[in-house]
């Protein structure tokens, strides 16, 4: 079992910068692919970052690219992402999932992520 517990969403204006933090315990941290994605109501979670257990080889969704950084710590067996230059369609729950290494190359793929942590919320005003 992995447990995931985020933190760092809240308000911020267009523009502004955030960094999320989720923190893992429980399995071994560095076995797991860590990812972020986003979810708003009525749309599917869409996939926003991932980064492999040594923290060397990192992916990106499309729109987020050069805006947002992942990045890990597995003494501290926490994943961050850093959201820069923020816009209004960013507002989301952000949630960060563990996939097995097994799968690492479908990071993007959400259904096959096997720990979830519970959500942060982040709304980004115009």
């Amino acid at each position: 079992q992995v447990q995931l517990v985020e933190s760092g969403g809240g308000l911020v204006q267009a523009g502004g910068s955030l960094r999320l933090s989720c923190a893992a315990s429980g399995r071994t941290f560095s076995s797991y692919i860590m990812g972020w994605f986003r979810q708003v109501p009525g749309k599917e979670r869409e996939f926003v970052a991932a980064i492999n257990w040594g923290g060397a080889t990192t992916y990106y969704g499309d729109s987020v690219k050069g805006r947002f950084t992942i990045s890990r710590d597995n003494t501290k067996n926490t994943v961050y992402l850093q959201m820069n230059s923020l816009k209004p369609e960013d507002t989301a729950v952000y949630y960060c999932g563990a996939l097995h290494e097994y799968y690492s190359s479908s990071y993007s793929k959400e259904r096959l992520y096997g720990y979830w942590g519970q959500g942060t919320q982040v709304t980004v005003s115009s």
